[in-house]
Order: structure tokens, then sequence, then C-alpha cells
């Protein structure tokens, strides 16, 4: 009996199995790694996209110089603004932290919120533009559809 190949008799051993899943993942880790060269790096999840964001509006508040508060209230000014960052920042990381899945279901709740409204905006302008259509076929025919009089104004 082989070692490496079990017959039809004989159960995979732990080796056979450590191998298998050591194969398998060296195939997920080549095909990540070929979809992010391919595509980019795809985006994170609600959660570690909320950090970033904070990160970099942070960065931003604090890379920002005041041209109307001067040299004198600048440092002052600077420091409020970090106080006001690390507070917001003491603020969300704990619920972020507590509930990631939360932040998924929000941004999935709102693209599908985005979805119905662009679909109502959709078939609105459909109306629009045949209602427009239909008046530029026929110009005797009112708004309502029914029969209309010219006026002549002149």
């Amino acid at each position: 009996m082989s070692e490496e190949h079990p017959t039809a008799g004989e159960r995979p051993t732990a080796s056979d199995a450590d191998a298998w899943a050591a194969a398998c993942a060296e195939d997920l880790a080549a095909e990540q790694a070929r979809r992010r060269q391919q595509h980019g790096t795809p985006p994170g999840s609600a959660a570690e996209e909320l950090r970033r964001l904070l990160d970099t509006v942070a960065d931003k508040l604090s890379d920002l110089q005041s041209p109307l508060l001067g040299a004198v209230a600048g440092p002052a000014a600077q420091q409020v603004v970090q106080q006001v960052v690390q507070q917001a920042r003491a603020a969300v990381e704990p619920v972020i932290e507590r509930n990631p899945d939360v932040f998924d279901h929000l941004a999935s709740a709102g693209q599908e919120l985005l979805a119905a409204y662009r679909s109502a905006a959709q078939s609105q302008e459909k109306r629009w533009t045949s209602r427009t259509a239909d008046f530029e076929k026929d110009p005797e025919q009112g708004e309502d559809g029914g029969p209309g009089q010219r006026i002549d104004l002149d």
C-alpha cells in the first residue's frame, strides 16, 4: 500500500488532508494575487472603508492651515482640530469594533435604496419624455390627451 495515494479501501491520512489544504490555499492566494493585479485592490468591508474615511478626513483637517486665523491662532486652532478628530475616533471606533456587520448591512441597504430611486426616476423620465413626444406629434391635443383648442394670441 502506498502512502502517497490511498487505494479505495484506505482512508486518507492527516498528511494527505494537510497537503490538500496547503495546495488549495496556494491556489487561492495565486488567484487573489492575479485578480489584484488585474483589477486592483478590492474595497474592504464597510467598517474598514469608514476607518479609512476617518483617517483621510483627519489627515486633511490636520494639514489644513486657515489663512483667516493667522499665525497667532493657527497652532491653537490646529490643536482644537486634532482634539475634535480624536474625540470622533474615540466615539466611532468602539461602534465599528462591536458591530462591523452593521456597516455592511447599511451599505447594502443604501445600494438598494439608490437602485429603487434610480428605477423610479427612470420611469418618471420615460413618462415625461413620452408625454412630450406625444405632444410634439399632435400639437392639437392637450396634455391630458383630450382635444385642445389652439388659441391665437395675436
